[in-house]
């Protein structure tokens, strides 16, 4: 699949690296926000969330109007299960009344649960602490990522396999996070200059489709000559088969997919040449 493209597409966070410590180092921020009465809670459904013990996990959708969990099929938004923060299934009826149409991710009212990032967001939000005060807890954690006392470890052979790649391939960097963060990232792992183009502040997976599409024209690309490598099946993975691309979906836990032009890897060291 790799070797066949024309170009790839590629997702930082997560992706070309992989630590995690990161996102403890942010729910311990959002914790703070919490009311004190409710940060034993707080621990307590971070800690079953990461277990595999709650509801929410990567992949659903959390309605932050209604507190409630969604399952949504990732190719058409459309939702096929809801159930309360604590478990409580809803019926059919209820669940076409509430969503009848298919979900747009918005970041304010629907929250697309992609990555590690949204999984403590979205125990914060359950206990009330506004969007505001979670983009200062980000913000907060992408400053402490840039500092020396952030480890970030390398992916053995991306670096390698990336240049061969770009000597034959368009590589292109799809990614939400911003232009700083992407320079300084990108520097500390060592893989600065060699993507052909960046595209920063994404706003996947609301706009993943229509950046696709960008890249398809102005490069003049067929979608089966084009793979997109993320690590969120939402925001990178769906979009790209939905439109005829092939995927390379980083997941580190055993999951099993069966899409035609889908490849799951536990990380990257699996198709570095």
């Amino acid at each position: 699949m790799i070797e066949n493209a024309e170009c790839l597409i590629f997702d930082l966070d997560g992706t070309l690296y992989e630590d995690v410590d990161h996102f403890q180092y942010y729910a311990d921020l959002l914790k703070e926000r919490v009311s004190q009465k409710n940060q034993q809670s707080f621990d307590e459904d971070y800690k079953a969330i990461l277990n595999g013990e709650h509801l929410l996990m990567i992949g659903k959708v959390y309605d932050m109007e209604r507190d409630t969990i969604v399952t949504v099929d990732p190719f058409t938004g459309r939702v096929e299960k809801v159930t309360s923060w604590y478990g409580d299934l809803w019926d059919r009826e209820a669940v076409r009344k509430a969503y009848p149409q298919s979900l747009q991710y918005d970041f304010e009212h629907y929250i697309a649960i992609g990555d590690g990032w949204w999984l403590p967001f979205a125990v914060a939000m359950h206990y009330g602490v506004g969007i505001g005060e979670a983009r200062e807890c980000y913000v907060k954690t992408k400053d402490f990522m840039a500092t020396e006392e952030f480890l970030m470890s390398k992916t053995k052979g991306l670096k390698a396999a990336l240049e061969r790649w770009k000597e034959d391939k368009l590589l292109v960097l799809l990614t939400n996070s911003e232009d700083y963060d992407v320079e300084n990232i990108l520097n500390r792992i060592d893989l600065s200059g060699l993507f052909h183009d960046h595209i920063p502040s994404a706003f996947k997976p609301q706009k993943t489709e229509e950046h696709f599409q960008i890249i398809l024209d102005r490069y003049n690309l067929n979608p089966e000559e084009v793979v997109s490598i993320g690590d969120n099946f939402l925001n990178e993975i769906a979009p790209a088969l939905n439109m005829g691309m092939k995927a390379v979906f980083v997941q580190p836990t055993d999951v099993e997919f069966d899409y035609p032009n889908l490849q799951v890897v536990k990380s990257l060291e699996e198709i570095c040449p």
